[in-house]
């Protein structure tokens, strides 16, 4: 990030009536009014009323805007004083404490929102620079990391009005700053928008999971393939009954770090990002072995096929679940269930899992649950050939989903490739 007087370059890519060397550095005190919301640095439940005005705290923040629902409510009684903290369009919404560069432009509809005092709001000039460019601005990486080197404190970092009018940015002029900003909310719009899409999917998800899986207590689902409607209803037993438990095993520190080998380990860790990455098939691990090392550690290796997650701490909360693609060992705070051949198919034994909330069957201050506990589980299961029939249908639909979503990652990645160009790289003195 450049300094105060440091002259930034122009940006690599420019729009074609735009070529002369226009941009310059400034400090944002120059070109907005900052300012910190009432309230203190907290709320409180008891803060908040069931009639009054809207505000907005630092949980709603986003990238694309603030969230539209759920917004807390403050008592509208002080309104006088509290009208010069009303958010207007275009005003900027910036973290103050802890994350300090979490940023959010207020849209159209936000105004008379008020905003809390853990936020800063940023008000530009609009003779000076455009609202909507300077919250680009503040959305690069490079100005991301010199709003977090400039905030003060070590275990709570926090920005103050007197910081932020003293941080240099960079602008061009209006015509160009709109020219940017027009180009990368059309953008946003598009990434809004997928992003909408992949929701909705995974909604739909979650609908037919309920419906193709009966109630708990039923043994019915409420919706049936065709080609089942006239089937027994599905068998309650035991998840020991339909597959095997398999246990992880240490993994000591002087074995770990070796990014490849005949057989991958994996930790939690490895799972979690698997799951965070919205895929199913855990493939890629920190962590590998051979066979010398299986051997020393008499270890039994998971078949391809397993299911595997968490087995110990709060990582059972989250229910996260990946089926490994080859075999593979799972360090001790994780565990596997694998289909009983014959009994049950492997994808559907995943959905199933997933829908089983391990940490009501944990116990322990940190919570645990282990090998006997999990065979004791009550299941409700079909025949294979609907087993099979449910698999494939939500196999088909997750496919989908890690599709769109790659496409959304694909979209935010062309975005941040953009900015990078659009804006320019200041050099230093």
């Amino acid at each position: 990030m450049a300094k105060q007087d440091t002259a930034p370059t122009t940006p690599k890519l420019r729009f074609p009536e735009f070529r002369d060397p226009t941009w310059k550095s400034v400090t944002l005190g120059m070109v907005a009014d900052i300012k910190t919301g009432p309230f203190g640095s907290t709320l409180h439940q008891s803060d908040y009323v069931d009639s009054g005005t809207p505000i907005v705290t630092v949980e709603h923040l986003s990238d694309y805007g603030l969230l539209h629902a759920n917004l807390p409510l403050v008592s509208d009684e002080d309104r006088v004083r509290l009208s010069s903290y009303e958010l207007m369009t275009g005003d900027i919404v910036l973290s103050r404490v802890g994350s300090v560069d979490r940023i959010s432009l207020v849209g159209a509809k936000e105004n008379g929102w008020l905003f809390s005092g853990r936020l800063l709001r940023i008000r530009t000039d609009a003779g000076k620079v455009n609202s909507a460019f300077l919250s680009l601005y503040f959305q690069l990486e490079a100005t991301k990391q010199a709003i977090r080197s400039v905030a003060v404190g070590q275990t709570m970092p926090s920005l103050n009005t007197a910081i932020l009018n003293s941080f240099p940015v960079v602008t061009s002029t209006l015509p160009e700053q709109q020219k940017i900003a027009d180009c990368l909310t059309s953008l946003d719009e598009v990434i809004a928008a997928q992003g909408r899409k992949v929701e909705a999917l995974k909604a739909h998800k979650r609908g037919l999971m309920q419906q193709l899986f009966p109630r708990e207590g039923e043994t019915r689902p409420r919706l049936r393939f065709p080609e089942f409607r006239d089937a027994p209803d599905w068998t309650v037993g035991k998840a020991s009954d339909i597959v095997e438990v398999l246990q992880g095993y240490g993994f000591p520190e002087r074995l770990q770090g070796k990014r490849e080998g005949e057989f991958p380990f994996y930790k939690v860790s490895d799972i979690s990002a698997c799951v965070d990455a919205g895929g199913i098939f855990l493939a890629d691990a920190k962590n590998h072995i051979d066979a010398a090392v299986l051997e020393e550690l008499r270890a039994r290796l998971l078949p391809a096929g397993t299911t595997v997650f968490a087995k110990i701490g709060e990582a059972i909360r989250s229910n996260k679940r990946a089926i490994a693609t080859r075999p593979c060992l799972v360090d001790n705070n994780a565990a596997g269930v694998k289909a009983i051949h014959g009994v049950a198919e492997d994808r559907f034994v995943y959905y199933l899992w997933s829908r089983i909330p391990l940490i009501e069957y944990a116990g322990g201050v940190v919570p645990s649950i282990n090998k006997s506990t999990m065979e004791q589980i009550e299941i409700c299961c079909p025949s294979i050939d609907e087993q099979q029939r449910i698999a494939d249908c939500f196999f088909s639909l997750d496919s989908e989903i890690v599709c769109e979503t790659d496409g959304l990652s694909n979209f935010k990645l062309h975005k941040r490739g953009l900015m990078q160009q659009l804006f320019p790289i200041p050099v230093e003195d």
